[in-house]
């Protein structure tokens, strides 16, 4: 994965998102990052869906992650199941309007503008701030290209009001909140929700789950060295 030093960097939000996405839908074909930054969240969700002839598309308006993202992408020869498109994902032209998805991902900014210092390297302030729009933008999105019975997922700061909100607004229903504990004792940072269509219809009821990545003493939790043999990274004791 190509990423700047000292730019925007892929995380564990990243991978969370990535991971709950492709555990709601593993049989994908066709998938949808908006937002795509660098890649990272639907290249992670790709490898982990069960079908290799899935495809996956990625909407990036920023030029310097998206080239990032396309260098990836040929790097891992993934050039005939991946496009990389750059443009905004607000903008419902930036792909053909009949175009659906049987699973979605995003990770949107999660700061407002005005809520704190705009970082003067400009991939890192608009993947942290709302510059070109909000979770609830990203919502909206995902809703106008989702398939019948497709999923979107997306990770958000865990405290801001607008990751129930958003989804409501868009006309989608929550199947699962999974917010994630970076060490025991604190209160979730993130939290990923996986949404469906509400016409889609009757839906199961809501799942809202903890994990838990380290404890009090500084371990990894057995929970989070599991999830990191799912995404392929080693057990690790710390």
């Amino acid at each position: 994965m190509f990423q700047l030093k000292g730019g925007h960097r892929f995380s564990t939000d990243d991978m969370m998102c990535g991971w709950r996405a492709a555990a709601h839908q593993p049989h994908a074909r066709r998938l949808l990052d908006i937002g795509s930054g660098i890649g990272s969240v639907g290249l992670y969700a790709l490898g982990l869906v069960q079908r290799p002839d899935a495809t996956l598309i990625g909407v990036e308006a920023q030029r310097i992650s998206h080239e990032l993202a396309k260098r990836s992408v040929a790097r891992n020869g993934l050039q005939d199941r991946v496009q990389m498109i750059h443009g905004d994902l607000r903008d419902a032209s930036v792909m053909d309007p009949e175009q659906r998805f049987d699973l979605v991902t995003g990770s949107p900014p999660y700061i407002p503008v005005g809520k704190g210092v705009i970082s003067p390297h400009p991939q890192r302030a608009a993947c942290r701030f709302e510059l070109r729009g909000s979770c609830v933008d990203y919502c909206l999105s995902a809703r106008r290209w989702l398939a019948p019975g497709g999923v979107f997922s997306f990770v958000m700061a865990a405290g801001d009001p607008r990751i129930e909100e958003a989804p409501r607004r868009a006309g989608l229903a929550v199947l699962e909140r999974f917010d994630v504990v970076f060490r025991e004792g604190m209160d979730p940072m993130i939290a990923v929700m996986t949404c469906k269509r509400e016409e889609d219809g009757p839906h199961p009821e809501r799942v809202d789950r903890t994990f838990l990545i380290r404890h009090a003493d500084n371990t990894f939790s057995d929970e989070y060295n599991a999830f990191r043999l799912a995404v392929g990274f080693e057990h690790q004791a710390a």
